[in-house]
C-alpha cells in the first residue's frame, strides 16, 4: 500500500464508495428458512429477449428464501434490467423500474431490509453466476446484500498471470481495508490535524496505521484462489475481484444465450440499456 502523502488517508477516510449497489434499509428482516434441503429449486425468468433460468444454491438459504418469496409475490414481474455492462454482468430487480421514464436514473429502489452475507468458498463469480446486489463498504460494513436486486455475472477470460496479479491486489486490498478500519477510529484527530495544517502529525499518524495494519495480516494467511476459481476463470470467465464481496446464490441453468445478448444492448452514461429490457415474469418452476 503506497502512502507517501495523506492525501489516500483522507480520501478513504470520508469518501463514499459504491460498486455494484442499490441502497436500502441497513435494518435486516430475519427470516425462517422452510425449504427442504436437497431439492433443486429453479426459477425462470421470462424477458422480453428470451427466457432465463436460474438454479438457487441451498448452502445460502436466506438469499434463496428471499428470492422465493418476492418470485411468488410478483415483485420482480414488470421490472426492467436497469444496469448492464459487457464483459462484466446485468442487473435487475428494483422495483422504482417498473414505471420509470426514460430519463429516470435507476439503481436506488429496495424492499425496506437486506439480507446478511452468505459468502461461501464453493461459489464464486463465474460466469452466469446468480449474486446480490449491496451499497458499498462505506455505509455498508458487514456487505448485506440489497432485498431485491441481484446480478447475473458474465465477465471475461483471465490468464494464469492475470489471476496471480489478482491475487496479488487481494492481498494489498485486504491490507488497505485494514488500514481504513483502524484509521476510521482516528477521524476526530484526523480532522484536527488537518484544520490545524499538521502534516507531520498526519503523516506519522499514517506510518504509525500502517504498521499496525501490516501486523494484523501478517497474522493471516495469504488469500488465494483455488483451483476451482483458477479453472473457471481462465476457461469460462467471470468477475473474480467481487469473490468473497458479494453473495453468489445461484447460477443459470438454461438461457445464457439471453444473457448474452442482453449484455451486448446499447447503454447510456448510467449503464441503463437504451431499449427497455423487462422480466415479464418470474415463476419457480
Amino acid at each position: 500500500m503506497k502512502t507517501s502523502s495523506t492525501k489516500k488517508l483522507i480520501i478513504t477516510i470520508i469518501a463514499a464508495v459504491c460498486m455494484i449497489a442499490c441502497t436500502g434499509n441497513s435494518k435486516s428482516e430475519k427470516m425462517t428458512n422452510n425449504m427442504e434441503k436437497g431439492n433443486e429449486t429453479l426459477v425462470r425468468l421470462e424477458t422480453t429477449m428470451g427466457n432465463i433460468t436460474v438454479k438457487l444454491y441451498d448452502e445460502t438459504p436466506k438469499h434463496k428464501e428471499n428470492f422465493i418469496k418476492l418470485v411468488k409475490e410478483g415483485a420482480y414481474d414488470s421490472t426492467l434490467f436497469h444496469r448492464v455492462i459487457k464483459n462484466f454482468m446485468i442487473q435487475a430487480g428494483d422495483p422504482l423500474s417498473k414505471n420509470a421514464t426514460d430519463t429516470t436514473t435507476l439503481g436506488s429502489g429496495d424492499v425496506g431490509y437486506t439480507i446478511p452475507a452468505e459468502f461461501n468458498p464453493k461459489y464464486f463469480h463465474k460466469k452466469g453466476a446468480l449474486a446480490a446486489a449491496r451499497q458499498g463498504d462505506e455505509v455498508n460494513p458487514e456487505k448485506e446484500s440489497s432485498g431485491c436486486q441481484f446480478y447475473i455475472v458474465t465477465g471475461r477470460k483471465f490468464s494464469e498471470a492475470q489471476m496471480i496479479n489478482m491475487e496479488n491486489h487481494m492481498n494489498e486490498a485486504r491490507l488497505e481495508d485494514v488500514f481504513n478500519n483502524l484509521a476510521r477510529k482516528h477521524m476526530k484527530e484526523i480532522y484536527k490535524m488537518r484544520k490545524a495544517g499538521d502534516t507531520e502529525g498526519l503523516l506519522e499518524l499514517q506510518d504509525s496505521l500502517e504498521t499496525q495494519a501490516r501486523a494484523i495480516v501478517e497474522k493471516e494467511p495469504a488469500l488465494k484462489y483455488t483451483k476451482e476459481q483458477k479453472q473457471a476463470y481462465t476457461t469460462i470467465g467471470g468477475a473474480p475481484h467481487l469473490d468473497g464481496a458479494y453473495t453468489v446464490f445461484g447460477e443459470v441453468t438454461d438461457g445464457m444465450d439471453v444473457v448474452e445478448k442482453i449484455e451486448q444492448v446499447g447503454t447510456n452514461r448510467a449503464d441503463r440499456p437504451k431499449i427497455d429490457i423487462r422480466i415479464l415474469k418470474a415463476e419457480v418452476i
